[in-house]
């Protein structure tokens, strides 16, 4: 893979030679697991909330599971390594505007961390899966089976309305599903950047004046 670097005559260089370019162990492993355990997890609890038995036993188990990953992440976000904390990732509207503008730039960004673009996918997801969560508990069908745990605590008005907007969350995970992986497309076709490959080994090459 060639990559134009910023050094003064603009040579073309690989990874390997580029002056202005450094490979680093970016993603922890604990990271690393919970990012590959959360999409085994989604993937099962929502095949199964859609096509799934009518008894949602297996579907509840999976839900439990991404509990307990998403409250890792929520205390990793604030105790993890840099590159995995919350406040390394926020950025202001002006950095995401400059970002946004050359990202049809068929190079890679070489970012160190979540990009502008990723960091906000990443709190979105978040946010989504929380909501999903937290309605799924408390959730009450109607069917005298598949009910919460939480929703006899909720009461009956706010456990149906969970009931409807869990289906309806399920959409919007589904979909912001599709964006990510389209978004991996585009980064290794466009971009030529492989955004998996950092995800399972941890390495990454980034650039050394790179203060994200």
């Amino acid at each position: 893979m060639t990559v134009e670097t910023t050094t003064p005559n603009q040579a073309s260089s690989t990874p390997e030679t580029s002056t202005n370019l450094e490979k680093v162990r970016l993603w922890d492993p604990a990271l690393r697991l919970f990012h590959w355990l959360l999409v085994i997890c989604v993937v099962a609890a929502w095949g199964l909330g859609e096509f799934g038995p009518s008894v949602m036993t297996l579907h509840f188990y999976f839900g439990y599971a991404i509990c307990v990953l998403l409250a890792f992440r929520l205390i990793w976000g604030f105790v993890g390594p840099k590159v995995a904390r919350f406040s390394h990732f926020i950025y202001g509207p002006s950095t995401l505007i400059s970002y946004l503008g050359s990202i049809f730039k068929r190079e890679p960004s070489y970012w160190r961390g979540h990009n502008p673009l990723g960091a906000l996918a990443a709190f979105a997801l978040l946010g989504i899966l929380i909501a999903q969560v937290a309605t799924g508990l408390m959730a009450d069908p109607d069917d005298y089976i598949n009910v919460g745990p939480l929703a006899s605590t909720v009461g009956y008005d706010t456990a149906t309305w969970a009931n409807g907007m869990h289906h309806l969350i399920a959409t919007l995970v589904l979909l912001i599903v599709i964006a990510h992986v389209l978004a991996i497309a585009f980064y290794k076709v466009w971009k030529r950047e492989n955004l998996i490959h950092p995800m399972i080994t941890g390495w990454k090459w980034v650039k050394k004046d790179s203060n994200s």
